[in-house]
């Protein structure tokens, strides 16, 4: 049974290796740090954060998330460090809160590897902190304990190191949020939750940051999440809920179930801080599953195994549930051989320290027995990862061709039967993901529409994965070539007339890659060229973004112009910064920021290096959009253990004319709409 703490009670840890979960309604940053005796930190190797989440027996999430898990390895501390503190704080410079008081009070639990739970604590009773010591773990005696701690700091993270005795604090928590905010730019965007009660398929809500967790699979037919020995990384979790009219919102499958839920303020009311997995309504019926599986054998995987209230929802569900069950077998399998090869180590620094067996037959005994030892469990490790890619393997085999085109690759036949939908889908694919561990195993890339940040397309050899690219003008042109695969897909995936694409490219250098936009007669206009060109366009995506903006803070959307388009705009950039003056940038990063929110999206394809020319000026751009590569390469990370995946961009199959066909029946469904 877990023990329910409050701030400054204590409670016995009945095993060494742990998790640490922690669970809130905002993005947090999630560290740890080591103390002595006196709990004084010795310098900043001894602080685990999202810029060195990896420390000897311990491990945090790599960026701020909603929910997070650390593990904790208690055996392999150091015997220098008595205490373990677990700190949360809120990241700077995003937009967010900068308060606990204006949040959900974070729940943390301490739970064994299998999910049991030993202790749990809700860090309450916080007003004008931006940081907390939310627990610690502490050794007396040889024993291990966890104490609630709940002690904030309005100053924030520098406070807090100060506080612990850190002569370097203000430098690392300046270091901690700047390695927050890059990562910003690296990450998969992860599912948002949709409003109760709407079990519409409505694009109303804004999908989430990608440090916002992402959903959790708890009952699907795929890969156990455990994957074998070895603490799981930190990793948060997030939640998808589709909600039911009358009733609170249930909790389906591929749900973080330790997500904390807050409920919006009344007038005159407080933020609702009921934990979720304490709610008594029913999640909906699951869909028809498979019949059950011979004994000794696993259930056959069924596409759309999943909970949703139509098909593709489900099938969203169940590839994202994919998607984490691949990464969290992973990390397991990563975290156990890690353990099985610091164990060995530690094995035989044992035998070499004892000079009567460094020597003679009881020194080659100990290491052959610890080499023996570190096989088996890596063995183990090995036999766990591949059962559970085989059967995620064998679900993404009956996934694949059941998904409808704005999940489908290009390639599938879902497309050769194209025709314009008649609503929006709630999902698009970008591509797709694999770990090096299963390279064979490919997870789509799906992301939630309408889009909630723009999209970077990298055309600098820097994005070839293994630097093969060497000829800056073929990498230039594959990037437009990925620009435009990514622009026909949104225009494939919307209503006819409700998403209009605009281009820019300066010195006309993208022409033969925009071709089959042009000569089809979905864009907007001609691509603008030249300064006048660029200049026009940029006015016109600017004003309209301000007169919506003003239109719907004044709660008057009618008062726009007559004959406004009320359609979602892409603006696609080709060529940046090449011709491009400060009013042009300052207008771009308006965009990036301001005009998700009001339908106007951006895509530049241009060179990262080319762009740092401009300093910290387009930082804030660059960390706005969600960088891509029209070459494979490992630079984006999941939303729960950030490992490295390795993206691969949806291109059309050399010889194809599936994107001309798609086009012609756009353009087609467009003029008749006009």
């Amino acid at each position: 049974m877990t023990a329910e703490l409050v701030r400054g009670q204590n409670h016995p840890l009945p095993q060494s290796r742990l998790e640490i979960r922690v669970s809130a309604g905002t993005p947090m940053v999630a560290a740890a740090t080591l103390g002595d005796e006196l709990g004084k930190i010795h310098g900043v190797e001894w602080v685990a954060h999202p810029g060195t989440p990896t420390l000897p027996g311990l491990e945090v999430s790599r960026q701020a998330a909603a929910d997070h898990r650390l593990a904790v390895d208690l055996d392999a501390m150091p015997e220098a460090v008595h205490r373990i503190s677990v700190l949360l704080a809120l990241p700077t410079g995003a937009g967010g809160p900068a308060r606990f008081g204006a949040v959900p009070a974070p729940f943390v639990a301490v739970t064994g590897l299998d999910g049991t739970g030993i202790a749990s604590y809700t860090v309450a009773g916080l007003d004008s902190e931006s940081a907390v010591i939310a627990l610690e773990l502490y050794r007396r005696q040889g024993a291990w304990k966890v104490r609630a701690i709940g002690q904030g700091y309005a100053g924030g993270l520098a406070d807090l190191f100060t506080d612990q005795g850190l002569a370097e604090a203000r430098q690392l928590a300046g270091g901690i949020h700047e390695a927050v905010a890059q990562g910003l730019a690296r990450s998969v965007p992860a599912p948002p939750p949709r409003p109760d009660g709407d079990r519409s398929r409505q694009p109303a809500a804004p999908a989430l940051g990608p440090d916002q967790g992402g959903p959790t699979s708890t009952t699907s037919g795929s890969a156990s999440t455990a994957g074998g020995s070895g603490p799981v990384p930190g990793s948060p979790y997030g939640t998808q809920t589709p909600g039911i009219p009358g009733q609170p919102a249930p909790q389906p499958p591929y749900q973080g179930g330790e997500g904390v839920q807050p409920t919006a303020p009344t007038s005159g009311g407080g933020i609702d801080y009921s934990h979720p997995r304490r709610q008594t309504s029913a999640p909906p019926p699951p869909p028809p599953t498979a019949p059950p599986a011979e004994p000794g054998r696993p259930a056959q995987p069924v596409a759309g195994d999943a909970t949703g209230w139509s098909m593709d929802e489900r099938l969203y569900n169940q590839v994202w549930g994919m998607f984490e069950d691949l990464a969290r077998t992973t990390a397991a399998y990563r975290s156990a051989v890690d353990f099985a090869e610091s164990r060995m180590e530690k094995e035989l620094d044992q035998v070499l320290s004892d000079p009567r067996s460094r020597i003679g037959g009881q020194g080659d005994a100990a290491r052959e027995a610890a080499q023996a030892r570190h096989t088996e469990l890596v063995n183990q490790a090995q036999a766990a990862l591949d059962r559970d890619v085989a059967q995620l393997t064998a679900e993404s085999e009956v996934v694949e061709p059941a998904l409808p085109p704005a999940f489908a690759r290009w390639d599938n036949p879902a497309w050769h039967g194209y025709r314009v939908p008649m609503e929006i889908p709630m999902a698009l694919r970008l591509g797709d993901l694999h770990l090096p561990e299963c390279a064979d195993l490919r997870i789509p890339m799906l992301i939630r529409l309408p889009l909630e940040r723009g999209l970077w397309i990298d055309s600098g050899r820097g994005a070839s994965l293994d630097g093969s690219f060497t000829d800056a003008h073929d990498m230039r042109r594959l990037a437009m070539e990925t620009a435009v695969a990514h622009a026909a897909r949104l225009l494939a995936v919307y209503p006819a007339g409700e998403f209009t694409v605009h281009v820019i490219d300066p010195a006309g250098s993208g022409a033969q890659a925009l071709d089959p936009l042009v000569r089809t007669g979905v864009l907007a206009g001609p691509p603008a060229t030249g300064a006048a060109g660029m200049a026009d366009v940029l006015a016109r995506l600017t004003q309209r973004v301000d007169l919506v903006q003003m239109a719907l803070r004044g709660g008057a959307p009618e008062s726009l112009p007559p004959g406004f388009d009320t359609s979602q705009q892409l603006l696609i950039v080709n060529d940046f910064p090449h011709g491009f003056d400060d009013r042009a940038v300052n207008q771009l990063r308006y965009l990036a920021d301001e005009g998700p929110a009001v339908g106007v999206h951006l895509m530049m394809v241009a060179d990262r290096e080319d762009a740092s020319a401009y300093g910290p000026l387009l930082d804030p751009l660059w960390r706005a959009l969600l960088r891509l590569t029209p070459v494979p390469d490992d630079h984006l990370a999941d939303p729960w253990v950030g490992h490295a995946w390795t993206y691969e961009p949806p291109l059309v199959p050399p010889g194809s004319q599936v994107l001309q066909q798609v086009l012609t029946k756009v353009a087609e469904a467009r003029a008749k709409h006009w």
